[in-house]
């Protein structure tokens, strides 16, 4: 059976060591959540993941999720209890808007606390996190009324919330979508359509489902410009805040899939269902996409997430299984055989994956500091840097950490040979659950266009920009330190290749959409290589300091060869990925549709 030890200490040092925690007491999030508060909410909120989420990933995994036939939907054993704890745990409410019920501490608490729920029962974890998503567009785009009505339950966690988009028809391409929207005389729509693919969209976990549906009011124009997002509960509130009716939504079917069994992927059926119209009419996509940019970054942790749970099993197994004999001589003479850890090939699956998951927490910090910072920072520039900084990196991350985190997850299974491909050892459902990362909320590949074809061109290119020049900061303002040389010489060599990259892109992207296309995943793995080493030079930089001021460790050094792994073994695929974008569409577009 799989294990789970969360990261804390190693979250702590990114926190204090590296990112310079202090330097956001300033804002008011922060001012009540100084470190102590921090490390004992992660503590506690790690012990919760390891203790009772973690062994129901496996239950979730057999039992899945069943559908009745009135429609209602029961989650696997012990997940209501799970759910009950985490809620009145106060865990949904973390970083809430205190004027609902949430206790205001930072939202990039929330996201680190989150890699431990994910890594622990990915299936789980999305129950809640859908809900912090509407919340979260519903806060920024809801009237006074719906948010009155709706925000303090969906903040404590006593009501859980989705996101209603796809339909049979109509995945990325939302202007296709048919759900219709009739208004009536009380103000409310009738909503009537179905949507599916819906994570959560039916379970017994809360007395009440909010569910935010895109749909088209009957007139309004064609395409995206028509779209409206509805707040439709599956239970109908009355006037006082007690449960009324049932409304006109339904459960069709739970959707058959490859993993996250545990959680309820549904088919939902909308007959005349009553519905409020959040934000302003056709203007739906936009708000949409507050809660979808909040998704993106908790799917970039999956990513993390599921990576790290499937190396800390992969590396526990490697210490054990004995296998062969390393080929310098014997290590364990005394067993019949040596641990496969001393095998050279064991060993680069595991460092490729722990050089990324260490690498990857911290751009992930980074990230989530940003939208605090977003969000409150009282200079007006502090706050548009880290907005242009969290719109750049949001496509990047939930790209390449899903793309890796699934090859990962791969990786460890290799290291177990057969015994990965055998159930009970836990670690092909670590592949099954990860595979779904690298398409929901925008598959890959769009998020790749996103990034070359909205956020580079955006502003004047403002965003890329400043991402070169707090690179350029760092390298300068550490170019005379001797020991950290070594790691800062990489980051120059890449991001130099990311300058070039960016050139070709605005000589020969523009001249022909296509050569932007095709050179987008390349683009996108590159910028986040590039980011990456960026953030192990910031790591080398704090671990050197606290080696020379004596408070160092060895769980701390090992970084340090970590560092030079990845600038040896796995930057230089950033070379590659230049190459490849620079060679343009032609022969990526040369062949007529039918040849294929």
């Amino acid at each position: 059976m799989p294990s789970y030890k969360a990261p804390v200490a190693d979250t702590m040092f990114l926190l204090e060591d590296v990112f310079d925690y202090g330097r956001f007491s300033n804002l008011p999030r922060f001012s009540e959540a100084p470190l102590d508060l921090v490390e004992a909410v992660l503590t506690a909120g790690g012990k919760f993941a390891e203790d009772v989420l973690q062994p129901l990933n496996r239950v979730g995994d057999l039992e899945g999720c069943k559908r009745r036939e009135d429609g209602r939907v029961t989650t696997p054993t012990g997940f209501k209890e799970a759910y009950r704890a985490y809620a009145e745990g106060g865990w949904v409410s973390l970083a809430g808007n205190p004027d609902y019920g949430g206790q205001g501490l930072p939202h990039a608490l929330a996201a680190l606390l989150s890699e431990y729920t994910i890594a622990a029962n990915l299936s789980f974890a999305m129950y809640p996190g859908l809900t912090t998503g509407a919340i979260a567009a519903l806060e920024t785009y809801g009237d006074e009324t719906l948010k009155r009505r709706f925000l303090p339950n969906m903040t404590s966690g006593q009501w859980t919330g989705t996101m209603n988009l796809t339909e049979p028809h109509c995945g990325t391409d939302l202007g296709l979508l048919k759900t219709k929207a009739a208004k009536q005389a009380d103000g409310s729509y009738a909503i009537s359509g179905q949507k599916i693919f819906i994570s959560a969209g039916e379970h017994d976990l809360a007395e009440n489902i909010i569910h935010l549906v895109l749909g088209r009011i009957e007139g309004a124009p064609a395409g995206v410009k028509g779209i409206s997002l509805f707040l439709v509960p599956k239970v109908l509130v009355n006037d006082d805040g007690s449960i009324g009716k049932r409304n006109g939504v339904a459960c069709g079917s739970i959707e058959r899939k490859m993993g996250i069994h545990g959680n309820a992927t549904c088919v939902l059926n909308y007959d005349n269902a009553k519905g409020w119209l959040v934000g302003e009419e056709n203007r739906g996509l936009h708000a949409m996409f507050v809660m979808m940019n909040g998704a993106r970054l908790g799917v970039a942790v999956q990513g993390l997430s599921l990576s790290d749970v499937a190396y800390q099993n992969a590396a526990a197994y490697a210490k054990e299984r004995l296998q062969g004999r390393s080929l310098n001589g014997a290590k364990e003479p005394s067993k019949p055989a040596d641990p496969i850890i001393v095998h050279p090939d064991v060993r680069r699956m595991l460092l490729e994956i722990r050089a990324f998951n260490e690498g990857a927490r911290a751009l992930l910090t980074w990230v989530a500091l940003c939208q605090d910072e977003a969000l409150e920072a009282p200079d007006a520039g502090q706050r548009q840097a880290a907005e242009d900084r969290l719109s750049l990196m949001t496509p990047v991350i939930k790209a390449y950490f899903t793309d890796i985190g699934f090859a990962n997850a791969v990786k460890a299974q290799q290291v177990l040979g057969g015994h990965g491909y055998i159930a009970e050892w836990g670690m092909e459902q670590f592949v099954r659950d990860a595979r779904i990362t690298m398409i929901y909320e925008g598959a890959n590949g769009i998020q790749a266009l996103d990034l070359v074809g909205r956020k580079l061109p955006k502003d004047g290119g403002r965003a890329i920009a400043a991402f070169f020049s707090d690179v350029d900061a760092f390298l300068s303002a550490n170019k005379d330190d001797e020991a950290l040389k070594p790691y800062l010489q990489p980051t120059r060599t890449a991001l130099g290749e990311l300058r070039q990259a960016t050139m070709w892109l605005m000589q020969h992207g523009m001249r022909n959409p296509d050569n932007a296309g095709a050179a987008s995943t390349d683009y996108l793995h590159l910028l986040a290589l590039t980011a990456l080493s960026f953030m192990w030079s910031r790591i080398a930089k704090a671990v050197l300091r606290r080696k020379a001021e004596g408070t160092s460790s060895e769980a701390l050094e090992t970084k340090l060869t970590l560092a030079k792994f990845f600038a040896e073994r796995i930057l230089p695929e950033a070379a590659a990925h230049l190459q490849r974008l620079t060679s343009g569409a032609q022969t990526m577009m040369a062949l007529p549709a039918a040849a294929f």
